[in-house]
């Protein structure tokens, strides 16, 4: 399982998922498949952490969303 955090440069936000298969969930969104951030296409992958399991990914994927994922990013990475 990986919890993963999308950029978009057309609308300038932000997204943050959880999957098993992470090249396959990547490659949704960047086709439209994904309501959600069908307005924001292209998206660059520049997060992604592998976890053990489903659980502790949406664990980690509700702390992104709660806390922001600009501000996760900054607070653990400086990015």
């Amino acid at each position: 399982m990986y919890v993963y955090i999308l950029y978009s440069k057309t609308i300038l936000k932000y997204y943050v998922g959880q999957t098993a298969n992470i090249e396959k969930r990547v490659l949704r969104h960047n086709t439209g498949y994904v309501k959600s951030t069908k307005r924001g296409l292209p998206w660059t992958l520049i997060y992604k952490i592998k976890v053990h399991t489903r659980s502790e990914a949406l664990l980690l994927e509700g702390k992104i969303k709660k806390r922001g994922a600009k501000r996760y990013l900054d607070n653990h990475f400086g990015v």
